[in-house]
């Protein structure tokens, strides 16, 4: 089992940075990919970021503004959130996986709570 507990969360106005921690625990950290989902109100769950061994991945509306980290030593993942807009406004949920397909499929096998984001003047 890993557990996911996410962090950082809140209301921010348009053009602000806001950066979002997951702690994770349970299992070898290292070993599983990680990413970064969000769900607006009325709309699909979509993947922002997915990091893994040498790679990431970012959602074109997100591309040139947020920046995901691992730290392999703290456990945590984190997701450094620039020049924010209304529409970014969603709950982030911190997925993992030992597969990364998984995580892009849209079904990683762990899930954090959620910390909801509010981009908004």
């Amino acid at each position: 089992q890993v557990q996911l507990v996410e962090s950082g969360g809140g209301l921010v106005q348009p053009g602000g940075s806001l950066r979002l921690s997951c702690a994770a625990s349970g299992r070898t950290f290292s070993g599983y990919a990680m990413g970064w989902y969000r769900q607006a109100p009325g709309k699909e769950r979509e993947l922002v970021a997915r990091i893994s061994s040498g790679s990431t991945y970012y959602a074109d509306s997100v591309k040139g503004r947020f920046f995901a980290a691992r730290d392999n030593a703290k456990n945590t993942l984190y997701l450094q959130m620039n020049s924010l807009k209304p529409e970014d406004t969603a709950v982030y949920y911190c997925v993992a996986d030992l597969s990364f397909i998984r995580i892009a499929q849209g079904n990683p096998a762990y899930w954090g709570q959620g910390t909801p984001v509010t981009v908004s003047s």
